[in-house]
């Protein structure tokens, strides 16, 4: 039996006024303090001992990163360069002081530092990157729509960013700018991933390159291409080690294609073709493609006979 929508309304009416209209709910104390001593504490869960032996707050990483990218992206006057500059290197030591550097590396200034020096290399392999996506897509229209409009070039910019100070061995501040990278742009890439120059995503919603893929130059991906590892039950016993797949210079993959394994090669020049899954080694120049799926088609649209609008539709 439907539901009286004017019953709803009315219980609706009858609760409101119960608890008076526009009042916060009042919880029942007791239920309070028992949610209160259940979460409070450092003890029972690695989640609690976690946040209980201080951690970073991600929003800081997520504005300096965003700085960072916009500098890389848009600023070349002097004058604002100069301001901005002095800016992203203060930001980034003292994120860099929050965190635990590796023992017996260089210091979080001398990081902040080399990091400065690096940025006119970041910004020529950026630029590097836009031009491939506007070989690459003839539907763009310049190289300004590329900038401002392709999440490709804004998940790269953080890329590059955060692989930069992956290689220092800086914990933890790469992967929350990926992330966030992930979260806005539906392009997962691990900063730990090596990427070669000119590299080309098209469209690039569900992308996942994992930590240690290494891709060559001239490298286009399509949507929904995974460079991942794979599965053990013991996955613990893989850290550490190469589990992702190597792509040579001048390789295309196709969208919705899988490539997996620490060990698996795609040579030079080669072709992916859509929905491939791989998991060995192709030699240079190669051709994969998936073996074309059945395709059933019955009847014709238009047609005024008795058995084109009865038809089996069981597949």
């Amino acid at each position: 039996m439907a539901s009286d929508p004017m019953r709803s309304s009315l219980r609706k009416a009858e609760a409101g006024s119960e608890h008076g209209a526009g009042n916060a709910f009042v919880c029942p104390a007791d239920v309070i303090e028992a949610a209160v001593e259940g979460l409070a504490g450092c003890d029972e869960t690695v989640l609690s001992e976690t946040v209980c032996g201080g951690i970073l707050d991600p929003n800081e990483v997520v504005a300096w990163v965003d700085r960072t990218k916009r500098l890389l992206r848009f600023r070349v006057d002097p004058a604002e360069l100069r301001v901005e500059v002095p800016a992203v290197a203060d930001g980034l030591y003292k994120l860099l002081m929050q965190v635990d550097l590796p023992e017996g590396g260089p210091d979080a200034a001398e990081l902040t530092t080399r990091f400065v020096a690096r940025l006119v290399d970041l910004r020529q392999m950026l630029s590097h990157d836009v031009e491939a996506a506007y070989a690459g897509d003839p539907a763009a229209a310049g190289y300004d729509e590329i900038v401002l409009a392709y999440p490709a070039i804004r998940a790269l910019a953080v890329h590059r960013i955060a692989h930069e100070l992956y290689s220092y061995g800086v914990p933890l501040l790469p992967r929350i700018m990926s992330e966030h990278a992930h979260d806005h742009t539906g392009i997962d890439i691990h900063p730990g991933a090596t990427i070669g120059s000119h590299f080309f995503i098209d469209h690039g919603t569900g992308i996942v390159i994992g930590e240690t893929a290494r891709i060559g130059d001239r490298v286009r991906l399509y949507q929904g291409v995974t460079l991942g590892a794979t599965s053990l039950r013991d996955a613990s016993s893989l850290r550490g080690k190469k589990r992702h797949p190597t792509i040579e210079n001048d390789v295309t993959i196709y969208a919705g294609a899988t490539i997996l394994g620490g060990q698996t090669v795609i040579g030079e020049g080669s072709i992916i073709g859509g929905n491939v899954f791989l998991t060995e080694s192709v030699p240079k120049g190669s051709r994969v493609m998936a073996e074309a799926p059945r395709q059933l088609v019955k009847g014709a649209r238009g047609s005024d006979s008795e058995a084109s609008i009865a038809l089996d539709w069981d597949i």
